[in-house]
């Protein structure tokens, strides 16, 4: 290259947020710590697009954001959270929100007096053109209703020492120290922990290709 050639430094290309994952950044929101579980990018996990482990001090929040057509599936671990959207919700330890965000909305959620750590799912919205809606479940355990036909959950918790078998699928074991991937094979897990089975269509449907 001669003297006094100007060198272009190639352009950065900006990945986009999928649709329905909240517009801010982690790093943008004060006290969350957030570990990505799993984010496939190829669909080989169907409608599930991606689980974060999160965990909010005491009354920290993600800050308004949105979410569109997409299901938000939130498993509550410890602590709570409080869901600001239409008449609002609070949802506590051993609960499970789920969220169809559907056509879209704008919403927060803030962590209660004792923080909370949650799992958020998220999955691809089985009708894009639906309301949104809003549904707490509580003391969820066993198999969970999703009100959709290509996704399943199961939830089990093992106490200390429990012993606890656990259906086929896509296994999510979270202990204190974190979330592990453990679905080769028969799965058996012992406590304390709580346990998260997908088990889910990887067709895709026709507006999503």
């Amino acid at each position: 290259m001669g003297a006094g050639a100007v060198v272009v430094p190639p352009r950065r290309r900006r990945r986009r947020c999928p649709a329905g994952w909240p517009r801010r950044p982690a790093a943008a929101v004060s006290g969350l710590d957030q570990r990505i579980v799993l984010a496939p990018e190829d669909g080989s996990l169907g409608p599930l697009l991606r689980i974060a482990d999160d965990r909010l001090p005491p009354r920290a929040g993600y800050g308004r954001h949105e979410h569109r057509a997409v299901d938000v599936v939130a498993v509550v671990l410890t602590g709570s959270v409080t869901h600001s959207w239409a008449e609002g919700a609070t949802v506590a330890a051993g609960d499970v929100a789920v969220l169809r965000a559907g056509q879209g909305l704008a919403h927060d959620e803030v962590a209660g007096a004792d923080g909370v750590r949650i799992l958020q799912c998220y999955l691809r919205s089985a009708d894009p053109g639906a309301p949104t809606s809003h549904e707490v479940l509580p003391a969820a355990e066993g198999w969970v209703e999703l009100r959709r036909d290509d996704a399943r959950l199961w939830i089990g918790r093992a106490t200390p020492g429990e012993e606890l078998a656990v259906p086929d699928g896509v296994v999510l074991v979270a202990t204190g120290d974190g979330v592990t991937r453990q679905d080769d094979g028969p799965v058996r897990v012992t406590g304390p922990a709580t346990v998260l089975v997908w088990q889910v269509d990887t067709a895709r449907p026709a507006w999503a290709t």
